[in-house]
């Protein structure tokens, strides 16, 4: 095998490869790089969940494949002057690498015991902007439950409806949805949930572009296609939260209040909270105020911050790192209080229709005065 390609180009699909490399495997080969020369240049990392591809535009003198030492690999690679590098891999696996006057040699692996790549075959598809796919898990990951007791809850739930794909996060304390409307409508109505550990390799590779991202959806495997790279993962299965069943509708009470001055409250008053020093935040909604307090046994804390609206003095507590996540996925400058009673959760809705998101965090009961 012989292939010449630029360096960054290389240092662009190790590093993005790399990260689904097995750390530690009875199986040696899916600890390196699978490495194939052909039509082209393609590194592929897997770890037997979530598996990456990366095409590189090279030059092949001599096709062939075969599993380099990741790490080594990738370190020689990152520190080789720029410009263009060959490589060359002969029957006996030794690797000669070369770049301006740096030379290295190195030892490969066969490709023969690298396990084939889930297939998802004719799949549905469909195709999103980069951008827009990027929004749906940025704005609902973090909500994402760490139980591994439901395993379900684990990853990210897309429902996709003709005109419409909406991403779903529970962990059992909040509740995160985003939802994309498409400029022409889907064929399909589906659903799936993708694991957490693989949506985060996703938004690593997409960009705040309008380029489309195309989904494939097999029996159990999901395959997204961004740009020159390839990311196959295991879909989860079970029962996920019927989540339209647990968001409120119709509260009674609703306030409009800047994202920012509500943040800052939040972000001020919860310094004195932490892992060892645990409050909620005591939240008395007035008339046209919004009151927050906490106590720990270091301090105490008090804030205020402008709402429009009512809130009847329903006093509530929260978790003070759920709302702050909640506030900071909201993706405009105000936003929409929903409430019902000091034992209900707060749904925070946009206030622009043309806007599609709802947050919901659960109250924590807090004692009187």
């Amino acid at each position: 095998m012989r292939f010449t390609c630029e360096k960054n180009m290389l240092v662009t699909g190790l590093n993005i490869t790399g990260r689904t490399v097995a750390q530690k495997s009875t199986l040696s080969s899916i600890e390196g790089i699978l490495c194939k020369a052909g039509n082209g240049l393609s590194l592929t990392g897997y770890n037997m969940e979530t598996a990456i591809t990366y095409l590189i535009d090279a030059e092949v003198s001599d096709i062939g494949q075969c599993v380099l030492p990741a790490k080594l690999f990738g370190d020689i690679i990152r520190r080789l002057p720029e410009g263009p590098v060959t490589v060359v891999v002969d029957d006996n696996y030794k690797v000669s690498i070369r770049a301006g006057y740096a030379s290295f040699t190195i030892s490969a692996e066969s490709a023969d015991d690298y396990p084939e790549l889930p297939d998802v075959g004719d799949g549905k598809s469909i195709r999103i902007p980069q951008k827009a796919l990027k929004e749906l898990i940025n704005g609902t990951i973090f909500a994402v439950s760490e139980n591994q007791g439901r395993p379900i809850h684990t990853g990210v739930k897309f429902e996709v409806e003709e005109d419409k794909i909406s991403a779903i996060a529970v962990d059992g304390f909040r509740l995160a949805r985003r939802t994309h409307h498409f400029e022409e409508a889907v064929r399909w109505n589906i659903a799936f949930v993708v694991p957490s550990q693989g949506l985060k390799e996703v938004e690593k590779i997409l960009q705040d572009s309008d380029d489309s991202v195309e989904l494939t959806l097999g029996n159990k495997h999901i395959l997204f296609q961004i740009g020159d790279a390839t990311l196959i993962c295991r879909l989860l299965e079970g029962d996920f939260l019927d989540w339209r069943k647990v968001v409120p509708t119709g509260c009674p009470v609703k306030l409009v209040t800047h994202v920012s001055d509500f943040s800052s409250s939040i972000e001020r008053v919860g310094l004195i909270v932490s892992e060892k020093y645990k409050s909620p935040v005591r939240c008395i909604f007035s008339n046209q105020e919004l009151l927050l307090r906490t106590n720990t046994t270091i301090g105490a804390a008090e804030d205020r911050c402008t709402i429009a609206g009512d809130g009847k003095e329903l006093e509530i507590g929260f978790n003070v790192r759920y709302l702050a996540d909640a506030l900071r996925a909201v993706p405009s400058d105000e936003v929409c209080l929903e409430l019902t009673n000091s034992l209900s959760p707060i749904v925070l809705t946009p206030v622009d229709e043309k806007q599609d998101f709802a947050y919901m965090v659960l109250p924590v009961r807090i004692k009187n005065g």
